[in-house]
């Protein structure tokens, strides 16, 4: 079973979340690689078996709100397999948003950047700031079966 994650992170905190879920699959058995949009490697994504993508909440405290950095996860995502965005086609893809205050709609907006560069979006989860090492527990033990199914 093979995992990756891609976020995009502007102070650090999905970041974090990245790599405590990555530290969750560790214990389970589970390879898992981390990368920020920016330096995502082509060939562990088409190697994956799951992909996570996160990102962080942008906007206003109950307006708006939207994953923060999402042109990055486009161009790193939608690019890599060539300008059709299919490097995702196929594959199984879980979301995950860190937030302070509200996470609005993001999660549903990330769900949508899947599938329209051709994923099936299995599951999604928003993390609170101050909960990330709960949150990327709870997340990994909701999607660690996904990635065999």
């Amino acid at each position: 079973m093979d995992v990756v994650v891609v976020y995009e992170s502007k102070t650090g905190t999905t970041r974090r979340a990245a790599l405590a879920m990555g530290d969750e699959f560790f214990t389970r058995g589970v390879r898992c690689r981390t990368y920020p949009a920016k330096g995502v490697d082509p060939a562990a994504i088409a190697a994956a078996d799951l992909v996570i993508l996160g990102s962080w909440v942008d906007g206003l405290f109950a307006v708006g709100q939207r994953p923060g950095g999402r042109r990055n996860l486009e161009r790193a995502l939608g690019l890599m397999g060539g300008t059709d965005g299919t490097t995702l086609r196929g594959k199984r893809v879980a979301v995950y948003c860190t937030y302070a205050v509200a996470p609005g709609r993001t999660l549903s907006k990330m769900e949508a950047l899947a599938t329209d560069l051709g994923a099936e979006v299995v599951g999604g989860l928003a993390i609170r700031r101050d909960r990330i090492s709960e949150g990327a527990a709870t997340f990994v033990e909701a999607v660690a079966d996904l990635s065999t199914v």
